[in-house]
């Protein structure tokens, strides 16, 4: 082979050209026939595995080789056979020029190094993607792991590369490495807290992708669409996209709606404001009007049976109402609500169905609606929560209650008039 690559330097010489000219000449032109049949054989190559990857995926039934495809697998893969070619001719085409030997022969192993990285690179992008498409690691923080792989990757390549250019074990790079950590901590700080973050929401299982979250603190309130070393992606309700460093996630607090999604339903949780001078106790010829209110004509009657005893054993003078015990309208109303909730379709009866009183403040006595609708959709869950309100809202003038609102100016001038 060595004649070869000096039959221009044979011819050269021949021709009465100084040695040292020569070998300079010789050497140039060797190593421009070298480049470009390494770039045509690399080429040839290269389609040749990928034609051949491209065939074994269309006769396997597995997604997983269409992926390294994607990934640029096999283009990675056609390049290291071009590569020990030139490896094994460097020491003939530089048999006269040690130094330039010794640096060439460090720079393509040099370059291996990057070729193994970009080939593992491209082994994970590949296996997060199939994985991606399977059902159960959808929602999980894939991209996390895959970045913290790559990082390694690239920790452990850097050290075979200082090792090979300087010419000193890796040992000593990590020696050099622990005395500037401090300043490496620095430099990297965002990168380290994100690894440590991205760790801990993986194994604790606090975030995964499609879940709801909201961070009041960034302004992020809507469906997790990524999670990666760095950064968590939320997509808003108002289309709007809000980054969020991950480690945020462990040093501030968040809301995480997923254990509402798996429940068995959608919390509803709203209050009424009745005015205060609209209560009342409740007379025989009230309760008669009542009890024509359907679910709670025997409702009624049993009551006022249980109440009438009670005050006859315990000798209560009944001419006024407060002595002894009555039923008011709004206690009416209340039991209304729960028999309502209780009927209703839309709400989910093994969960918490409940009409409560709030602690009575200046606009009047708040009456909450406590209950769980079984359809968790949004636009769903406000149709149900809006159909039940409105029937309420629309029930309470047949209980003589009266809903505080506060006065407009139309109010204000209808006042002023009178």
């Amino acid at each position: 082979m060595d004649t070869y690559f000096k039959w221009f330097y044979n011819l050269l010489i021949e021709s009465g050209m100084d040695e040292s000219m020569a070998l300079n000449f010789n050497l140039i032109i060797n190593g421009i026939l070298i480049i470009v049949l390494l770039f045509v054989f690399d080429y040839i190559i290269k389609k040749i595995i990928i034609k051949v990857f491209q065939l074994l995926t269309n006769r396997t039934k597995t997604t997983f080789d269409d992926f390294l495809v994607k990934s640029n697998f096999p283009k990675y893969i056609a390049h290291i056979i071009p590569f020990f070619l030139l490896r094994a001719i460097i020491p003939t085409i530089f048999s006269d020029f040690d130094s330039l030997k010794n640096f060439f022969l460090k720079a393509t192993d040099v370059y291996l190094i990057f070729l193994i990285i970009w080939i593992f690179r491209s082994l994970i992008k590949s296996t997060i993607n199939y994985l991606r498409h399977k059902e159960y690691f959808k929602d999980k923080p894939l991209d996390s792991y895959a970045q913290i792989l790559i990082i390694f990757i690239w920790f452990i390549g850097l050290l075979f590369m200082f090792s090979e250019i300087t010419g000193q074990s890796i040992i000593t790079f990590l020696a050099t490495l622990g005395a500037a950590s401090a300043v490496l901590l620095l430099i990297f700080k965002d990168s380290i807290l994100g690894f440590v973050a991205s760790i801990q929401v993986s194994i604790n299982d606090m975030v995964r992708i499609g879940d709801w979250i909201s961070v009041e603190k960034y302004g992020a309130d809507g469906d997790v669409t990524e999670i990666n070393l760095t950064t968590v992606k939320v997509s808003n309700w108002d289309k709007t996209t809000t980054t969020i460093p991950t480690y945020a996630l462990i040093s501030d607090s968040f809301k995480n709606w997923r254990g509402m999604q798996d429940s068995g339903g959608r919390r509803i949780k709203r209050a009424l404001i009745i005015k205060v001078t609209s209560v009342n106790f409740l007379k025989n010829e009230d309760l008669a009007k009542f009890s024509k209110i359907q679910v709670l004509g025997s409702f009624i009657k049993h009551r006022q049976k249980d109440i009438e005893q009670y005050n006859a054993d315990n000798s209560i003078d009944t001419a006024l109402m407060i002595n002894g015990r009555n039923q008011t309208n709004l206690g009416l109303f209340r039991k209304y609500c729960d028999l309502y909730l209780n009927n209703h379709p839309a709400l989910n009866k093994d969960m918490t169905i409940m009409t409560r009183h709030l602690e009575p403040n200046g606009k009047g006595i708040p009456i909450e609606i406590y209950a769980f609708s079984k359809d968790k959709q949004w636009v769903n869950y406000e149709h149900i929560m809006a159909d039940i309100f409105e029937h309420l809202i629309a029930a309470i003038p047949y209980f003589e209650l009266e809903l505080y609102q506060e006065p407009s100016s139309r109010d204000i001038q209808a006042l002023k008039a009178n």
